[in-house]
């Protein structure tokens, strides 16, 4: 009999086309989005897309994935300690 892995984690994984057009796998929540920044929790921690006109255009939590358009700046990585509590807000657990 086959064993099905009930904690599956997605592969994570960024493509990122001429700064333009960002495609990330591995996703398990967005935090945040605006034109100007892209807050997501990954299975290697918290992705902040910096950028304009930051758009996002396809998001599937079910599948893990997330697309975003507009131009990106900056990809930042940080941990994902302590930023699984919905009740605090985004900017004390940015500056934590």
């Amino acid at each position: 009999m086959e064993e099905l892995n009930v904690n599956k984690q997605h592969q994570h994984k960024v493509m990122l086309i001429n700064r333009k057009n960002c495609t990330i796998s591995g996703v398990s929540d967005v935090l945040s989005f605006d034109v100007g920044e892209v807050l997501l929790e990954t299975d290697q921690g918290m992705l902040m897309i910096k950028g304009s006109d930051l758009h996002v255009s396809r998001l599937s939590l079910d599948k893990g994935e997330i697309d975003v358009d507009g131009k990106v700046d900056s990809l930042t990585y940080s941990e994902n300690t302590g930023y699984g509590e919905k009740a605090q807000s985004l900017l004390s657990r940015l500056f934590k």
